[in-house]
């Protein structure tokens, strides 16, 4: 794994019951000194305002330690709840992998 770019793969429901094991993996990245943490929602099937509130927690901690953070792969679910919420105005939102490849050769 590269030390630059950690990647975190969450699966199935990210709801209440998953997101403190979720939230785990974030700050053990950010702790690790990593410059950028892409989650990618690929084997995500649903999300609730838990894991969007671990996302958000997760984010102000990674813009104090001055982390990047990308999102990709999200299903249409995930995609309307960051709609709603106004969220996606935070958070980089990237279609998939290839794309988020190309924002770190910018």
């Amino acid at each position: 794994m590269n030390s630059v770019v950690q990647i975190i793969e969450p699966e199935g429901i990210l709801d209440g019951t998953k997101t403190d094991d979720f939230q785990h993996q974030l700050d053990r990245s950010i702790n690790s000194g990593v410059q950028a943490i892409l989650v990618d929602f690929s084997n995500v099937t649903f999300m609730d305002s838990s894991g969007l509130g671990a996302l958000v927690k997760a984010l102000k901690s990674l813009k104090a330690a001055e982390v990047d953070l990308f999102l990709c792969s999200i299903n249409d679910q995930i995609k309307m709840l960051f709609e709603l919420t106004s969220m996606d105005e935070y958070f980089t939102i990237l279609d998939n992998r290839a794309e988020f490849n190309q924002q770190l050769q910018k």
